[in-house]
């Protein structure tokens, strides 16, 4: 480990929290710039709300969200609606902090003048949900699914799901909300980080009982009850896909921000979090999406007042060694070497307590051979993990043959728990990726590098290249556009850092301009049908400028 970064290139880096942890030049790197940004809560909404407007079958997996404070008024004057059409709607609301984990500062309420409109709520904005208040329940409690994914590459887009998870379970038995059980936590709220607080939490060896279980348990007693396991799973591929191509687009304007094309730099990859709700009728909600899961693999048990020991999770461990292990051997960096040999110094990846203290270790942050760790120093965690040195192994020399252990080494790891989902399904879900091809227009028209805001004059070159202007909608109108959309934006306290036009705000501009040219036709239909012509203006200009610099 090192804290304070390291001089010397590796070939993996581990981060802890983010993209910036230290600065990196080459390599593999586990993090991606923005991510933390793209999967808050109010940007995860607003992502979800803009592939709602285009395509609200597809993505009603998704609670209705308003974002507070600016969607105030508009939360209370639909719930205000929507009462006055339907009297026997009585609602139930979940607000969360944007910024909060671990269940802090989220609340439900029955009324929308029950949100708590405390000074802190400007400077600390939330989201408000309707909550699924008939979920699926195990043994009387509600409970969640954490689903551990894979974003192998940006670009192509590579995705893959872990084939088991964790299913946290609350602590009280539930109960369909009401102004007297409201605030029991324990029976609404299913974080880990809450309910482990509870008297009645069970810390269980087995992965099928407790507080804390697998999810494929969970699925093997829903098959014999007689559900249908495939579908579910069908169901879940395609909810996790399905939030990956909205998030995509903002994750392509900050990596070409931090990683500019043609310039040398870092290949990311990153597990991420997916919070999954089973409704009764089993279909899957997306609750949130998790940028830095907790890989722990223990959990403290107090052994007397004040005394704490740290155990070992079996039903962590399954899980979460296999996710990390299979990461590596599918980001390895020396399976690309295609000309040489492939060697794998290790056979199985374990957590440090597993190993006999005679081990030789590699850090997996420092992967190139021959940087020992000294054997029992690593703490009992999955912050750390280590390779265990096939016996009696050496580097080949030029033209020598891999010995037996090692060349086998690959074979006796057990199979991949990492799914491939995309490019896999890519052609049922190709006609969604119609925001990923406005943000290709965005960055295009961004000018400097490094940037993440348009300007005026890039949102006019953008109009006069893909020749969107006429009679009925001159220049003079599209910087009206430009300057009402951003100044609104910015009110919302988005990004204060640069001033301009963001790439949600671009998004409404482009929607906005479909909408005028292509009437009457789905929002959908419009919006691609204005891609197609920007891109073939665009390609048409390009070859144009090829024929010109041949001349």
């Amino acid at each position: 480990q090192f804290p304070f970064g390291r001089r010397l290139p590796c070939d993996i880096y581990w981060h802890g929290v983010s993209f910036h942890d230290n600065n990196i030049f080459s390599g593999l790197v586990n993090k991606f710039p923005g991510m933390m940004e793209t999967v808050r809560k109010i940007t995860l909404s607003r992502a979800m709300r803009i592939m709602q407007d285009l395509f609200p079958l597809e993505y009603n997996f998704y609670p209705r969200s308003w974002i507070l404070p600016e969607e105030l008024p508009l939360f209370v004057a639909e719930v205000r609606m929507m009462k006055d059409n339907n009297p026997s709607w009585k609602p139930t609301f979940i607000v969360k902090p944007d910024g909060g984990c671990q269940g802090d500062g989220i609340y439900l309420i029955k009324d929308p003048n029950d949100i708590r409109l405390t000074g802190s709520i400007q400077s600390r904005p939330a989201v408000v949900q309707e909550y699924i208040c008939k979920p699926l329940l195990v043994d009387k409690l509600k409970f969640d699914i954490r689903l551990y994914v894979l974003l192998k590459s940006l670009e192509p887009l590579e995705i893959y799901i872990a084939k088991d998870g964790l299913s946290r379970f609350c602590t009280e038995p539930y109960q369909e909300p009401t102004l007297k059980n409201l605030h029991q936590v324990f029976m609404h709220l299913t974080n880990y980080s809450l309910n482990i607080h509870s008297g009645n939490f069970i810390h269980s060896d087995s992965v099928n009982t407790g507080s804390k279980r697998t999810f494929s348990s969970i699925l093997c007693r829903l098959s014999s009850r007689g559900a249908d396991v495939k579908k579910l799973w069908s169901d879940i591929i395609s909810l996790v896909i399905k939030t990956i191509i909205a998030l995509t687009p903002e994750l392509k304007v900050y990596y070409q921000s931090d990683i500019p094309a043609g310039k040398p730099g870092p290949t990311c990859f990153q597990i991420l979090g997916f919070d999954i709700l089973l409704m009764k009728n089993l279909k899957p909600v997306l609750l949130e999406v998790n940028a830095n899961p907790s890989m722990r693999i223990e959990h403290e048990q107090e052994l007397s007042p004040g005394v704490f020991e740290n155990v070992p999770s079996r039903v962590d461990e399954e899980v979460k060694v296999a996710v990390i292990r299979d990461t590596l051997r599918l980001v390895d960096p020396q399976k690309k070497k295609k000309d040489t040999h492939t060697f794998y110094p290790w056979i199985h990846l374990k957590c440090a307590h597993q190993l006999p203290r005679t081990s030789s270790v590699l850090h997996v942050s420092h992967l190139p051979q021959g940087h020992p760790v000294k054997p029992g120093s690593c703490r009992r965690t999955l912050s750390v993990l280590v390779f265990r040195r096939c016996p009696g192994w050496e580097r080949p020399g030029p033209g020598e043959e891999l010995p037996g252990a090692a060349a086998g080494a690959e074979a006796a790891l057990p199979s991949l728990c990492l799914k491939q989902v995309f490019p896999k399904y890519a052609k049922q879900f190709s006609y969604l990726r119609l925001v990923d091809r406005v943000a290709a227009l965005f960055i295009r028209f961004l000018g400097v590098k490094g940037t993440t805001k348009l300007g005026p004059t890039g949102f006019r070159t953008f109009i006069r290249n893909c020749k969107l202007s006429n009679s009925n909608f001159s220049m003079a109108a599209v910087d009206i556009l430009y300057i009402d959309i951003t100044r609104r934006w910015n009110s919302m306290g988005i990004d204060h850092k640069e001033s301009g036009m963001c790439l949600q705000a671009f998004v409404e501009a482009f929607f906005c301009l479909a909408q005028k040219k292509y009437k009457s036709r789905p929002l959908h239909e419009q919006v691609a049908l204005l891609i197609e012509q920007c891109e073939c203006r665009l390609a048409a200009l390009q070859g144009q400028r090829l024929l010109w610099g041949c001349a």
